[in-house]
């Protein structure tokens, strides 16, 4: 028996919230070790962390459940839900990329020592695909009838 709908859709929510603290605490760190977003940059790290904050926020307040507003204007819930997919898949290539690069930078761990791009990279592409699983199967899942 498959979930409902709603369900799926709900933990498709859920999932990705998770996936954006995850990310807005990684991005969050690198950028207090200088890496990424540069100071000079026209954005800043401050920025950055903002706009991670509200797609943390609104994409899965979107995706818990439908918008009439959102629906009737913008796109439906299945095919916004589509779309962030493809979108999540094109991020877990990108980051699959950085885990393979044979060279990587280092940044001082939370916890003492140093943490390789390639560890977080991996890290990041697991919790990126495991999000992505999620959201997919609310975008494909079956419609009730």
């Amino acid at each position: 028996m498959s979930p409902s709908a709603p369900d799926r859709f709900r933990t498709a929510a859920r999932a990705y919230f998770a996936y954006g603290i995850v990310y807005l605490i990684g991005g969050g760190y690198l950028i207090l070790h200088g890496v990424g977003v540069q100071r000079s940059s026209v954005i800043t790290g401050i920025e950055w962390l903002s706009v991670g904050v509200l797609l943390v926020v609104g994409i899965p307040y979107l995706l818990r459940r439908r918008r009439r507003w959102f629906e009737a204007w913008v796109l439906s819930r299945r095919d916004f839900a589509r779309i962030l997919t493809a979108l999540m898949a094109f991020r877990a290539f990108k980051v699959f990329g950085v885990a393979l690069r044979p060279e990587t930078a280092v940044v001082p761990a939370p916890w003492g020592g140093t943490l390789s791009f390639r560890v977080g990279a991996i890290v990041f592409f697991v919790v990126t695909v495991t999000a992505l699983v999620f959201v997919a199967r609310a975008a494909w899942g079956e419609e009730p009838s």
